[in-house]
């Protein structure tokens, strides 16, 4: 009798694995199908060379945007901060509208119209219903061509950004990310900050807004985006009216190579309850094959806060520890790519007395992942990783953001089927070899502010970035 109940029960077992093998197998196709359903990104080419790119998903509601190739990365020590700067003077009026004009405007569409600026690219973009993206358009194109850039404006906002940077030195992880890039790519365009130095601010005039439009906003380094209820063929006739003007670059826009700099920063401030520590080595630019194994080792590495659960029962080693031992109060990896260069690394907030077993525990896990990262380790980080992606792309502003960074990266947006077969691709030798080429025995940057004398000095820190082992 018990045999038979034995068997009843293995067979009963047989059956729900294969009932659960059935369910995600038709999970994964569902998956695939969606995927492969997904509205193309259409893409058409002006004759001036400026770029139109949308994603029609039929909503009512639709994100345009104008994507261009010029950041702090295109300013040098005497103009940096110009590209933020003209960010600033965007929705302060143009020739045909005064700035009040322009709010009225943009509040009686009920849109939202907003613009930030990176190392690499400068964004202005508006959210509307679908039935006003020709005003949104025309209102976008108007912001940049013929910005006023008034005298009396320019001061007024001059000191409005002298304030936004009292801002952001109040925010640490800015300020550590600043003093990383400052660091590893001193002496290049890349070290320099988004909103340039203090000196700067108070020096530019007119002239050097009128400059940098004049040198960067052209034709071939500008995409118009557009993501819900856009229908493409509209786009791209509303292109060829406003932006149709636009003066073509008979050369394509240089790219000044940034060196990496394996090096430190330290500010030690005592005042401050916490230290704030960022390391990363070199990573790998947007085209660059590594650049998904890459994705997924830092997805591997991963992120936590002590506000959230999970304690023990972390999937990632380094969150695991991190709560079992005390060591930090948060970290997250990261993988910032740029043209030809990249950071890969961790930033990490933690006690005073706790920086240097923290620090050993993610030098640890680095060297455990260049060496002896397993399957099941890469399995999770995959599936993680295809998760984020999906979650990232949810409402029309992530997605018209998307189609505007990887225009002006890839030249085309790749779907999310081909990524996702891409990450799915990636084996655990990859991972290592991505480790090998880039984490191992490499010099890293290091940032850090606070209390942080009990953070190791630098040998020290580069000495752990191998094992010697027989």
């Amino acid at each position: 009798m018990a045999l038979r109940v034995l068997n009843v029960t293995q067979n009963m077992r047989s059956f729900t694995r294969g009932v659960d093998l059935i369910k995600r197998y038709k999970s994964a196709l569902t998956v695939k199908k969606t995927l492969l359903n997904i509205p193309a990104t259409q893409v058409t080419k002006l004759d001036n060379g400026l770029r139109v790119a949308s994603e029609d998903s039929g909503a009512s509601t639709a994100t345009v945007g104008l994507w261009i190739d010029a950041g702090s990365r295109s300013e040098n020590e005497k103009n940096n901060g110009v590209a933020h700067f003209l960010e600033h003077m965007a929705f302060k009026g143009t020739a045909k509208r005064s700035q009040t004009d322009l709010e009225l405007e943009v509040e009686n569409l009920g849109a939202h119209l907003n613009a930030y600026t990176s190392r690499e690219q400068t964004v202005f973009y508006a959210k509307c219903l679908s039935k006003d993206v020709p005003k949104a358009v025309e209102i976008l194109a108007d912001i940049i061509q013929n910005s006023k850039l008034g005298e009396a404006e320019i001061a007024r906002e001059r000191s409005v950004i002298l304030r936004e940077m009292q801002e952001v030195e109040s925010n640490l992880q800015e300020v550590v990310f600043d003093h990383l890039h400052a660091t590893a790519y001193q002496g290049t365009p890349l070290g320099q900050t988004i909103l340039g130095p203090t000196k700067n601010i108070q020096s530019i005039g007119k002239s050097d807004l009128t400059d940098y439009i004049q040198t960067h906003y052209k034709a071939s380094r500008i995409v118009l985006a557009g993501a819900g209820g856009v229908k493409h063929d509209e786009l791209v006739k509303l292109a060829d009216q406003s932006l149709g003007r636009l003066e073509a670059s008979l050369l394509p826009a240089e790219v000044t190579p940034c060196r990496f700099t394996g090096s430190e920063v330290r500010v030690r401030d005592d005042s401050l309850p916490l230290a704030h520590v960022a390391i990363a080595v070199e990573g790998c630019g947007w085209t660059d094959q590594d650049n998904i194994p890459l994705m997924v080792a830092n997805t591997l590495v991963g992120a936590w806060d002590r506000s959230q659960g999970g304690g023990a029962n972390n999937a990632s080693n380094l969150a695991r520890a991190s709560a079992e031992d005390n060591l930090c109060h948060s970290f997250q990896s990261f993988n910032t790519c740029y043209k030809d260069t990249g950071l890969w690394g961790i930033y990490f907030v933690c006690d005073p007395l706790q920086c240097e077993d923290m620090l050993f525990n993610v030098q640890t896990e680095w060297m455990r992942l260049c060496t002896m990262v397993t399957e099941a380790e890469v399995e999770r980080a995959k599936n993680l990783l295809k998760t984020n992606m999906l979650l990232q792309l949810d409402g029309t502003t992530p997605i018209c953001e998307d189609i505007g960074r990887q225009i002006l990266c890839y030249n085309r947006r790749i779907p999310l089927h081909e990524l996702e077969q891409r990450i799915d691709a990636v084996s655990v030798q990859n991972v290592r070899d991505v480790g090998m080429k880039y984490v191992y025995d490499r010099c890293p940057a290091v940032a850090a502010v606070g209390p942080v004398e009990n953070l190791p000095d630098y040998n020290r820190i580069r000495s752990s970035m191998y094992w010697l082992r027989v």
